[in-house]
C-alpha cells in the first residue's frame, strides 16, 4: 500500500508541530527559571530535570550562581545531575574559579552530588581554604567524595589546617568531612591536639570524640574538648 501525498504532508506537518511544541517547552522552562516567583522557578527546575536537554545546562549553572532560595538551588543541582556528566562537569569546573562566592559554592556542591572524580584536580589547597566559609564547606564536602584512593592522607593534612576555623556550623562541617575519611585521620588529629592555638586543639579533640562516638553530638563534644584544653591536657588518654 503506497502512502498518498496528502498522508505524507500530514505526517510532515505533525513533525513540525512536535518540534515547535518542544521548542516552546524549552523556551517556557528557560523563562520559568528566571521568574520572580520562587515556586515557578522550582517547577521549572523540576521540569528541566525531568526532561534533560543539553540546552538547559548553561542556564541551570547561571541560576545556581544567583538563586536566593535554598530549596530552588537544590532543585537546580538535581536538574544538573540529570544531565550527562561529560557535559556538566567541565562547565561546573569553570564556575569553581568564579569570583562570585555563591557560584563557587554551588558548583562544588553540585560536583559532590555528581561524584565524577575527574573533578578531583580542582580540589586545590586554595579552594579548601577559601576565605568564604560557605565555599570552604562545599569544598570540604566535595573533596571527601572525589578524593582518589590513596590520596586521603594528603587531603586530611590539608583539611587539618582548617581546624578551629569559624563558628559551630563551619566547624561541624569540617569535622564531618574529616570523619568521612575514616580512622586514618587519627594521627592528623593527634598532631593538631598539640597546636598552640586552643581553638585548634579543641576542634581536634571534639572531632576525634565524634569519630569514636557519632551519637555524642557536636555541641557536647566541643564543650567537653574545651574542658580538656582548660585542664591543660591533650585528650589523648582514655
Amino acid at each position: 500500500m503506497t502512502m498518498s501525498t496528502q498522508d505524507t504532508d500530514t505526517d510532515a506537518d505533525a513533525d513540525v508541530d512536535a518540534v515547535v511544541a518542544a521548542e516552546a517547552d524549552v523556551l517556557r522552562a528557560l523563562q520559568g527559571l528566571e521568574d520572580s516567583s520562587s515556586s515557578v522557578r522550582l517547577r521549572a527546575a523540576l521540569a528541566v530535570g525531568t526532561a534533560p536537554d543539553p540546552r538547559f545546562i548553561d542556564k541551570l549553572i547561571e541560576r545556581c550562581a544567583s538563586e536566593s532560595e535554598f530549596y530552588v538551588r537544590e532543585m537546580l543541582t538535581w536538574a544538573l545531575t540529570r544531565h550527562s556528566a561529560s557535559m556538566t562537569v567541565p562547565e561546573l569546573l569553570k564556575e569553581v574559579r568564579s569570583e562570585r562566592a555563591q557560584a563557587r559554592s554551588q558548583a562544588l556542591h553540585t560536583l559532590s552530588k555528581i561524584g565524577d572524580r575527574q573533578a578531583w584536580p580542582a580540589m586545590t589547597r586554595e579552594l579548601l581554604s577559601d576565605a568564604d566559609d560557605e565555599v570552604a564547606r562545599s569544598a570540604w564536602r566535595a573533596a571527601v567524595v572525589l578524593v582518589p584512593e590513596g590520596q586521603e592522607h594528603g587531603l586530611a593534612a590539608v583539611l587539618s589546617t582548617q581546624l578551629g576555623r569559624g563558628e559551630r556550623e563551619t566547624q561541624l562541617s569540617l569535622s564531618r568531612a574529616l570523619i568521612a575519611l575514616g580512622e586514618m585521620i587519627v594521627p592528623t588529629l593527634r598532631a593538631a591536639m598539640t597546636d598552640p592555638d586552643p581553638r585548634v586543639r579543641e576542634h581536634a579533640i571534639a572531632t576525634e570524640r565524634l569519630l569514636r562516638d557519632p551519637d555524642a553530638g557536636f555541641e557536647f563534644a566541643i564543650e567537653e574538648a574545651k574542658r580538656v584544653v582548660a585542664l591543660g591536657t591533650t585528650g589523648q588518654d582514655g
